[in-house]
């Protein structure tokens, strides 16, 4: 019986996307026992899952205490192998120390030379006439153990799984039968929709009972969005990270931008529309869901993608990534 650490310390969508990674291993080995190790605050996203035997949460300010307790209780389990997805020199120290006979991580992560074997990560990943998927590059990782092609990204769903107080927060809310999900904030700004697209988008959405989700952050920013509008209700910050992905599952339809919420809609295959601004789908992040639609401007402009990640206002000063991303053909295109 094959024993292994998975490693993701990076942010929410990263661990929801690294799901994929148990589901398919437990897929092919069902005997084995998968320990997940991430960083405070996003334990929530595995509490309930039934594939994995133990999640280990590392407390990032604990830095250092935090990582040693944790490194002597990881070197007891032995672990046949340690994936590491993440590629940063804390995750490195936790693949190194973590006592596993074979430790596998990514090229691009510092420490990789140390590693028994590091594969190669690229965003954006052209294989075969195609970009991978995060979740793609991820499964290069366990290419070793499975021996099996890359799948397809479709084949490669995150899943998230649920508690009946999950469920009773939902059955709660009394939805309608037919009922939209909203997702307008992201962290950067230049992923991020703008409000007045959103208001109009609102607008043209007409009587539809619509259910704005976010961080307790988003609050103020969602109720702008609504204004005196009676079918949207702003259930930002009343709603756990799983519950949000409850809410979305049997939704007519969800809307978001390139976040943490579209990877939440993946997880629960939710009909999605995915909003991509400043960033392009060809990183690897995009909609896994059976029906998805990804919307961006096209053709894009020269100054498209400014970056990797998000940023904190354009660049260029003109934002036009997302102002040009019509109203109307999200609408048209989404419903």
């Amino acid at each position: 019986m094959k024993k292994i650490l998975i490693i993701q310390t990076a942010y929410i969508g990263d661990v929801i996307l690294a799901t994929s990674l148990v589901e398919y291993i437990k897929g092919q080995l069902p005997e084995c026992k998968i320990h997940f190790l991430l960083r405070k605050g996003n334990e929530s996203l595995l509490e309930e899952n039934p594939q994995i035997e133990k999640v280990w949460v590392w407390d990032k300010g604990k830095k250092f205490s935090s990582m040693f307790s944790i490194i002597s209780g990881l070197r007891e389990e032995k672990f046949d192998y340690t994936f590491n997805i993440q590629r940063f020199t804390n995750s490195a120290i936790f693949t190194l120390m973590s006592g596993a006979n074979q430790k596998i991580g990514f090229k691009s992560n510092i420490l990789s030379l140390f590693f028994s074997k590091a594969i190669e990560h690229k965003i954006p990943y052209n294989y075969q006439d195609t970009f991978l998927h995060e979740v793609q590059r991820n499964f290069l990782l366990i290419q070793d153990i499975i021996k099996k092609d890359i799948p397809s990204k479709e084949n490669l769903k995150p899943k998230l799984y649920f508690t009946e107080q999950d469920h009773k927060k939902i059955e709660d809310l009394n939805l309608p039968s037919d009922y939209i999900v909203l997702a307008p904030a992201s962290v950067w700004f230049t992923k991020q929709w703008p409000k007045d697209h959103w208001q109009t988008l609102l607008e043209l959405l007409g009587g539809q009972n619509c259910y704005f989700i976010g961080a307790p952050t988003d609050i103020d920013f969602i109720n702008r969005i609504i204004g005196k509008n009676q079918n949207a209700k702003n259930l930002a910050g009343k709603l756990n990270l799983r519950q949000s992905a409850l809410l979305m599952k049997d939704a007519r339809r969800v809307i978001v931008n390139d976040s943490a919420p579209l990877h939440l809609a993946s997880s629960v295959n939710a009909k999605t529309s995915a909003l991509f601004c400043s960033t392009v789908p060809d990183f690897g992040y995009g909609p896994l869901s059976d029906d998805a639609k990804t919307l961006q401007i096209m053709p894009r402009l020269e100054c498209m993608p400014c970056g990797l990640h998000g940023k904190k206002e354009c660049p260029q000063g003109h934002f036009k990534c997302a102002l040009e991303v019509d109203v109307d053909a999200v609408t048209q295109r989404s419903f």
